[in-house]
């Protein structure tokens, strides 16, 4: 998961620790130590389980981590509660991908990509296309 990016967070006002914790676990992550970054992840979200920070950073650890299943099950919780999450429509496209369900992730990838135009997501799109139509053999 080297190409792929965190998800962009912007804190309001009067927030503390749980800043905190996610400026620390989003270090850890871009460090790639994902199991660092569970640890403060998990009881923070026990803490507060409607933070989509916090929520969005324990999807990209458990990408990392190569936990699909469960990187699955946050990022469709994620996407069931703001449909308009671009990052993590494309995450969850990426978590079906790489279980090698192409049809299950391509309407995520498609969604992604209408909504944020970026070319990432576009290829991300052709590519799964491209398998897709490929014989199987």
């Amino acid at each position: 998961m080297s190409d792929f990016t965190a998800p962009s967070v912007t804190f309001s006002p009067g927030f503390g620790a749980e800043t905190s914790t996610y400026r620390t676990a989003h270090g850890l992550l871009a460090s790639r130590a994902p199991r660092e970054a569970l640890e403060l992840l998990d009881p923070a979200i026990a803490a507060d389980p409607s933070d989509r920070g916090l929520r969005s950073l324990r999807a990209w650890a458990y990408l990392i981590r190569v936990q699909l299943q469960k990187a699955e099950a946050e990022l469709r919780g994620l996407v069931e509660d703001d449909p308009g999450d671009t990052w993590a429509r494309y995450a969850l496209g990426r978590a079906l991908e790489r279980q090698s369900r192409l049809a299950d992730a391509l309407p995520h990838y498609r969604l992604a990509a209408a909504m944020s135009g970026d070319v990432e997501h576009e290829v991300a799109v052709l590519r799964v296309e491209r398998l897709l139509m490929e014989p199987l053999t």
